[in-house]
C-alpha cells in the first residue's frame, strides 16, 4: 500500500468533503440545515472517494480496496477528532462522544469503505484475476 498516496488523498477527500457541507449551510433548501448538509455529504462522499480510489489506483493496482477505503475513513475521523468537532460541534453544543457516535457519522463511514471497494471490484479486480483452465 502507497501509504502517504493514501493519506494524501483521504485528506484532499476529507477538505472537500468539508467544504461542501460547511457550505450547504449557506444555501437553505431544507427547513432543517443540519438535516440538509447531513444529506450534502451523503451525496458528494461517493463521487469524491470515487475520484480519489481513481487517482490512488493510478500508481497502485495491487492494495485491495477495503484497505484504501479504511485508509480513507481514518485520515477522515482523525481530522474530524482534531478540526471538525472542536471548531464546529462544540460550539453548538456537540461533543466528540455525540459526533462520534451519531449513526450519520457510521453511515458515511460504511458509505467511504464501500465505495473504494466497489471501485476495486468493478475497476481493477477483474483485470488482475487470473482465469483458471
Amino acid at each position: 500500500m502507497k501509504t502517504i498516496r493514501a493519506l494524501l488523498i483521504g485528506l484532499g477527500i476529507w477538505a472537500i468533503a468539508v467544504t461542501f457541507y460547511s457550505l450547504s449551510y449557506q444555501v437553505p433548501i431544507l427547513s432543517n440545515p443540519d438535516e440538509q448538509a447531513n444529506l450534502v455529504l451523503l451525496s458528494v462522499v461517493i463521487p469524491l472517494v470515487w475520484l480519489g480510489s481513481y487517482l490512488y489506483y493510478k500508481k497502485d493496482n495491487k492494495t485491495h480496496g477495503l484497505k484504501v477505503g479504511l485508509a480513507f475513513f481514518l485520515v477522515a475521523a482523525l481530522l474530524d477528532a482534531i478540526i471538525t468537532v472542536p471548531l464546529f460541534i462544540i460550539p453548538n453544543g456537540g461533543t466528540h462522544l455525540s459526533f462520534f457516535t451519531d449513526p450519520g457519522f457510521w453511515v458515511i463511514a460504511v458509505e467511504m469503505v464501500a465505495t473504494a471497494t466497489i471501485y476495486y471490484y468493478l475497476r481493477l479486480y477483474p483485470k488482475t484475476r487470473t482465469l483458471k483452465a
